[in-house]
């Protein structure tokens, strides 16, 4: 490496938070989980510590790396960029400054004494004092330019004669900045996974910090709330993020026509030209589910470095020592559910 380069830690001054913003608005590797917006929703909302660094050359920023520093008696203690989000790692359009901000990482996770540090990159990389794990798959497609070219572009024929039903059952949908009933909503649907739920502070503080690049679209059926998704809108693209639906949403199509609708609506009035469909854990439900809408898998490159750890981690629900726990977590009546797994969740993202 030959280019010299500063270290930096983010503060919380409004003018670091616009400065490190507009680095991220026009760096190509730049997304919408690398924004200073998280790390104010991870101290506030979660009440964990946040480590984020950056390279600088010229009194420029030349690369940003979010990171996040996770500690429980339960689930161990790490350093993650980023947890809650699908994506993370360094962005910068310099391999350099890449590498730089990476070995400023493992120092500090070095420093921290934590189990393991990772690094959640959608593309490869090849830094040889990590290891790489690739468990999930990202989802996406290009959105055409209207409604009937959206159908048309589900390519699998049995999805679009789902979404094409879904037209008979006498839904109503809204978009507005209503996450109280997507958190009502979202947080059954993970109930009957076995899964902890946030808490609706987070869906709530969600939209108050990103604002209108966060709002609700729900879905209501006999003026009932079955299906509900929040949604990040980013550099063109539309991210549903957090998605559900009731019991009876799976009979109704519910989840299938609220995609659609959110796919037409983010075309028409946000111009948005891509449809990020986020992440899913390989062979899983959500995995095959997307598969049913034409888009392809593209394996998701997360990056890991043990410290005081011997082996990778492995938090997935299809970790065997989870399996009684999810059982009875089903089975919790749901306010149950929402007072208690915000206490796990925090941990888990």
């Amino acid at each position: 490496m030959t280019e010299t380069y500063l270290f930096g830690t983010l503060g919380s001054k409004a003018e670091d938070l616009l400065r490190w913003d507009a680095f991220v608005d026009q760096c190509e590797r730049g997304s919408f989980f690398h924004l200073s917006g998280w790390k104010q929703i991870i101290e506030q909302v979660f009440n964990h510590k946040s480590h984020f660094i950056y390279a600088e050359q010229a009194g420029s920023i030349v690369g940003v790396l979010p990171l996040v520093e996770q500690k429980s008696f339960l689930f161990g203690h790490n350093l993650v960029s980023t947890p809650f989000c699908v994506y993370g790692g360094v962005a910068s359009d310099s391999d350099d400054v890449i590498v730089f901000l990476e070995a400023k990482a493992i120092e500090l996770a070095q420093q921290l004494s934590v189990d393991y540090l990772e690094l959640r990159y959608p593309f490869a990389r090849n830094n040889a004092a990590f290891t790489e794990k690739c468990a999930h798959s990202a989802f996406g497609c290009v959105l055409p330019e209207n409604d009937e070219a959206i159908l048309a572009g589900v390519t699998k024929r049995k999805q679009r004669a789902v979404i094409r039903n879904s037209f008979k059952n006498d839904f109503t949908h809204r978009i507005d900045s209503d996450t109280a009933t997507a958190y009502k909503v979202y947080s059954e649907s993970l109930r009957n996974l076995g899964t902890p739920v946030f808490s609706a502070h987070y869906f709530s503080a969600l939209r108050q910090i990103f604002g209108e690049r966060c709002d609700v679209l729900t879905v209501e059926h006999q003026g009932q709330a079955v299906s509900s998704v929040l949604s990040f809108y980013y550099k063109g693209q539309v991210l549903p993020y957090y998605g559900g639906g009731l019991n009876k949403a799976r009979a109704l199509k519910s989840n299938d026509y609220m995609y659609y609708q959110l796919m037409c609506s983010a075309k028409s009035l946000r111009k948005s030209h891509y449809f990020d469909f986020g992440r899913s854990k390989d062979n899983s439900g959500a995995y095959k589910y997307k598969r049913t809408w034409g888009m392809e898998p593209q394996p998701l490159h997360y990056l890991f470095y043990l410290v005081k750890a011997t082996e990778l981690p492995d938090l997935s629900p299809n970790n065997p020592k989870f399996k009684f726990f999810i059982s009875v977590w089903k089975k919790l009546p749901v306010a149950v559910s929402r007072l208690i797994g915000p206490f796990l969740s925090k941990y888990l993202g």
